[in-house]
């Protein structure tokens, strides 16, 4: 028997099957572009192939490399946020390994009148050469896309400087009220049990996670949207895919050249080397 604490209970599961199933669409659409454009253009020697073979051929290795691939990326997010590690070399480490795979399949299909037989080690390491490239490339763009589409950075080393102008409000006196916004689609979206007392934002692939001081529960939204929503707090964005309300601040974690923000109930905020500077002209470490 489901009531209405029933309805609300299931509403943060269909919002997060719904980014994921727009989040594979869209994703799908750009691989199914890049397949089209790439079998037009015919590169590393398939411009010999008829065209209709040669279209449905890239097709099928688009769709194949973006099994390969995108399982790498939650890796990668949290690689880069348990060990502290740049996401760029977290990136072309994961576009290498993802190659390896792709390169057999490759090889695989192009041997499929012939399966006994397979290269030589010389032709492997240059397929796997190919495959690198076109995988690095791709990696790189669904890097680009996603950040701009999340006002972030501009490739795959981000910068915060774009996003200054939405997370960083007027002074506010430092009272309690100022955490608290009005009612906003962000808000709204959240369960009433979590309040609105916000303390962060974390970008969790095609959706926003948002912390209050009660819970923490995901919204279908990007983390430049949730950002504008709680503009009546004074905070900023201090990683590509975090932002965080100054009061919420209770210390400042060190280690090494890495900087993490300290955060009610054990939360931890990871700041980008480019904001440490930034913050420390602004008070807030």
């Amino acid at each position: 028997m489901n009531g209405p604490s029933g309805e609300l209970a299931n509403a943060p599961q269909l919002g997060n099957r719904a980014a994921f199933l727009r989040g594979m669409l869209s994703d799908l659409a750009i691989m199914t572009a890049i397949g089209l454009f790439l079998g037009v253009l015919g590169p590393f020697g398939t411009s010999d192939l008829p065209f209709t073979v040669r279209l449905l051929s890239w097709l099928v290795f688009a769709y194949i490399g973006y099994a390969c691939y995108r399982p790498m990326a939650p890796l990668v997010e949290w690689a880069e946020r348990a060990l502290h590690l740049p996401s760029i070399g977290l990136w072309i480490a994961a576009a290498a390994i993802s190659s390896v795979p792709m390169t057999f399949l490759v090889l695989g299909i192009g041997n499929l009148r012939n399966p006994f037989h397979w290269p030589g080690l010389d032709i492997a390491l240059t397929s796997y050469f190919y495959v690198f490239m076109v995988g690095g490339a791709v990696t790189l763009l669904f890097n680009i896309l996603g950040l701009r589409g999340s006002g972030e950075a501009n490739g795959p080393v981000h910068s915060e400087a774009s996003a200054e102008a939405a997370t960083n409000p007027p002074p506010q006196e430092p009272t309690a009220s100022s955490q608290q916004v009005q009612s906003s689609p962000l808000l709204d979206a959240l369960s009433p049990v979590l309040g609105s007392d916000v303390i962060a934002l974390q970008m969790e692939d095609h959706y926003v996670r948002v912390h209050t001081a009660l819970g923490s529960e995901m919204v279908l939204m990007r983390l430049r949207d949730a950002i504008v929503h709680v503009s009546d707090i004074e905070g900023r964005q201090v990683h590509r895919s975090w932002w965080v309300a100054r009061l919420a601040v209770e210390d400042v974690r060190r280690e090494g050249r890495n900087v993490r923000l300290v955060l009610p109930g054990g939360l931890e905020a990871p700041v980008s080397r480019a904001q440490v500077s930034e913050l420390k002209d602004a008070g807030w470490i």
